[in-house]
């Protein structure tokens, strides 16, 4: 049971074939390309407007492997790649060795970005090629620290330099016919986790668990927060329903995961929204 249905969008946008035409020749004035590929709508987009654009030769896609990434995006991005036949690589990251990360302050992505910097810009290196990663114009709104230490490392935003928002990465994707064009956003496990909080392998672990169970209840589009015994589910405004009919199923999912309490978002899923505390 798919619970949350696919986006709906319209037929055309406004500039969609401008953009298009501005992304190839972007990746066309960079030449090489390392694409970081989480398997989202917009590094999916990216890697494969770049490999059809400049060629397997010319485009290593890299998906950045470490505890904050849920194990069902690793195996999508390897089935991507597949079906894709993109030139595609995995590759570890340790932004847990790092104090500052754990500590899990307002720069914590700041930090994750530059151990993903850290590993891609020497293999970016020696093939000659620039590290892009899939960043859109409605990204630059929101509090995104990862982006400066991507920028600072000299990594290249082309979705945003050719002009693309998100509705415009979807309806591409729509009209491609890539299976990703309405794959509901994820971010990274951390994410989940409230500034101040520290990170930790049993942390991402418990979140991970918790998500996965309830995606295979039906919930396609999810975030669970953690406050400690705590998991506080947010679903978008639709399927709020759906989890109090499924309570019992839910809150059996969740304390499975290792959660005592399991509580509600009545506001819905807003990604980002821990941000929120940064401005209170």
């Amino acid at each position: 049971m798919t619970l949350s249905p696919p986006s709906t969008l319209p037929a055309e946008i406004d500039g969609l074939d401008a953009a298009l035409d501005a992304l190839g020749a972007e990746l066309r004035r960079l030449g090489r390309v390392v694409v970081a590929f989480s398997g989202g709508a917009d590094s999916a987009f990216l890697a494969h407007v770049a490999h059809r654009t400049l060629g397997p030769d010319a485009c290593l896609v890299a998906t950045a492997v470490s505890p904050s990434l849920a194990a069902d995006e690793r195996a999508d991005c390897a089935a991507l790649a597949a079906e894709w036949q993109l030139r595609w690589v995995e590759v570890e990251t340790s932004e847990l060795d790092d104090a500052a990360y754990r500590a899990n302050d307002a720069d914590r992505c700041f930090h994750c970005k530059s151990a993903l910097m850290g590993v891609l810009s020497p293999i970016a290196e020696a093939a000659a090629a620039t590290v892009v990663l899939g960043v859109n114009l409605d990204d630059l709104g929101d509090h995104r620290p990862g982006q400066r230490a991507a920028a600072d490392a000299g990594a290249a935003f082309p979705l945003v330099a050719a002009g693309f928002n998100k509705a415009m990465v979807r309806e591409a994707s729509r009209q491609m016919g890539l299976r990703t064009w309405d794959k509901p956003a994820a971010a990274c496990l951390a994410s989940r986790v409230p500034y101040g909080t520290a990170v930790t392998v049993t942390v991402l672990s418990r979140v991970e668990r918790a998500e996965a169970e309830l995606r295979r209840l039906g919930f396609r589009a999810l975030r669970v927060r953690h406050y400690g015994d705590t998991a506080r589910l947010e679903v978008p405004p639709h399927d709020l329903a759906a989890v109090v009919e499924q309570r019992l199923d839910v809150v059996a999912a969740v304390r499975g995961a290792g959660y005592r309490y399991v509580t509600l978002d009545l506001e819905g899923l807003r990604s980002g929204n821990l941000n929120q505390a940064l401005a209170d």
